[in-house]
């Protein structure tokens, strides 16, 4: 009697053998077609990619949202300090001022032009 399994005197032993018991394959669900694949597997903008429309317009509208969401999480340097009803350290303050000069010269430059325009 080396195995607990064996040990019970309750129905038959075979019913407790771990290859017997499979799950059905109707248990697992499938992702959806759009979303089965690796992420960042394809390039977003390849025109010869042959998604339809409506699953180009929904990683759009994803995207627009992950942007959003992005944006929202954007840590205040010193709003920890402030929430707190304190006043932020001269370190909080300082970044954001870099923060805030950061922003002006990327809004100056335009958005998203890093390097040479050609």
């Amino acid at each position: 009697m080396s195995s607990g399994a064996m040990m019970s005197n309750v129905g038959n032993p075979q019913i407790y053998e771990d290859g017997d018991q499979r799950t059905s394959k109707g248990t697992t669900d499938a992702p959806a077609s759009f979303e089965a694949g690796q992420r960042n597997a394809h390039d977003q903008l390849d025109s010869k990619d042959e998604r339809t429309l409506g699953n180009k317009l929904a990683q759009a509208e994803k995207v627009a949202h992950d942007e959003k969401q992005r944006a929202k999480t954007k840590p205040d340097p010193t709003g920890a300090a402030r929430s707190h009803g304190n006043e932020p350290s001269r370190g909080a303050q300082i970044d954001a001022e870099l923060q805030a000069e950061d922003e002006a010269t990327f809004k100056q430059k335009g958005k998203g032009s890093f390097g040479p325009n050609v």
